[in-house]
């Protein structure tokens, strides 16, 4: 069962944050006179194994999203990586938000790429909302190709994209940085194999203690994560990871809280109030994030406002480090007593489904979803007039 319990200890930090938010300049009116037309194109489905994920995530967008403001066009990527007009998700759309189906269906005509991403008129804009989870869509490639298409896009950058998506560089960037972490291992396929993967499993019970998370380096929603609580189990783990990804990541577990909080901007980016995650699970699973709907989620999370306000400043530390712009959600580990708040990883597109933290955050935070769609649009846009000064050539 999802719950949002009201405000407690964080109230005083949810009221600041929305407070700086109402200072903030109003959103241009896309619709007002002489505002040129915004397409928002909604990129989902995708190649990773979140390819579901994407297609729940991209529903709700599109029910949220103004049709006052944009002409919206959802536009289905399938697992070989095949464009196609989404035709059932446009009717739906059509006939209204609740016709959508939870899961948008990967149908439809194929269409090229460049004809989506060109302007059908002078006046009109593009911004392309990139609703794809994990490789292939969220870690750097579709970025790529929107960059060299010349269009605006939601979210971070080709390199934050990719550094956040690969645990291993993320966390020696954090490293460096000095932001606190879980003690932590990454090793390739290679590595493993030379030595028989028993072998390499029983060095690693050396330097760190049971149990262990073992990750695929670049995934996301937890798919391919478990938790290893002896060497047996350990093995599996790794062979497991290895089924993703040909870099693993294997972490210390800990007996700890998790906390989330959302951030939101480009150039000045800043903090939602935290919100936490009590998972009834083992740990907070792909099968509790997005489906079985049994972990219960604590919106602002209960922290005293010295911890929320020292979570926020870390999220917008960490957000600022792998040079993120849009959006991400940051994820942590609360240890008290003990180590106190300790970084877990970043997510550069985080789910928007219903029980998603991200929207829920903000929502916590005086932004509600289709006020949040408009910013993220706002910023894409910024971000792209920003960056085409710097690449003129006359």
């Amino acid at each position: 069962m999802l719950t949002v319990v009201g405000r407690g200890a964080g109230t005083a930090v949810g009221a600041a944050t929305v407070r700086s938010m109402a200072e903030l300049p109003q959103i241009p009116d896309p619709a007002a006179p002489n505002r040129s037309r915004t397409r928002l194109v909604v990129l989902f489905g995708g190649q990773s194994a979140e390819h579901d994920v994407s297609r729940s995530s991209a529903r709700h967008v599109l029910a949220a999203a103004d049709p006052d403001r944009y002409d919206i066009e959802p536009i289905g990527i399938t697992k070989a990586g095949q464009w196609l007009a989404a035709e059932t998700a446009a009717a739906a759309l059509a006939a209204g938000a609740d016709a959508l189906p939870e899961l948008l269906a990967v149908d439809g005509p194929p269409v090229d790429a460049a004809g989506v991403l060109a302007p059908r008129s002078p006046a009109e804009r593009i911004v392309v909302f990139p609703l794809l989870h994990g490789p292939m869509g969220e870690d750097g490639t579709v970025q790529g190709m929107l960059e060299l298409a010349g269009v605006p896009y939601v979210g971070c950058g080709v390199l934050s994209s990719a550094l956040a998506m690969d645990k291993t560089k993320a966390k020696e960037i954090f490293a460096a940085t000095g932001i606190p972490q879980v003690p932590w291992s990454s090793f390739s396929e290679r590595e493993v194999r030379d030595v028989g993967i028993e072998a390499f499993a029983t060095k690693l019970t050396g330097s760190l203690p049971f149990p262990m998370f073992v990750k695929p380096a670049n995934m996301g929603s937890s798919i391919g994560v478990s938790k290893a609580r002896d060497l047996g189990e350990l093995v599996a783990a790794i062979e497991l990871a290895l089924t993703y990804d040909e870099w693993v990541v294997v972490e210390e577990g800990v007996q700890a809280r998790e906390i989330e909080c959302a951030v939101l901007g480009n150039a000045a980016p800043r903090a939602s109030v935290p919100g936490e995650i009590v998972t009834a699970a083992d740990f907070y699973d792909y099968e509790d994030k997005y489906f079985a709907g049994t972990a219960e989620t604590v919106i602002p999370a209960d922290l005293d406002l010295g911890t929320a306000a020292e979570l926020q400043e870390l999220a917008v530390r960490a957000f600022t480090a792998l040079r993120c712009e849009g959006l991400a959600r940051v994820d942590f580990f609360f240890e008290h007593p003990g180590r106190g708040l300790l970084l877990n990883e970043i997510n550069t597109m985080p789910g928007f489904t219903p029980i998603s933290m991200y929207p829920q955050m903000w929502q916590a935070s005086g932004v509600p979803y289709g006020a949040l769609i408009d910013e993220l649009v706002e910023l894409a846009l910024e971000r792209h007039a920003r960056r085409s000064a710097k690449r003129r050539t006359d």
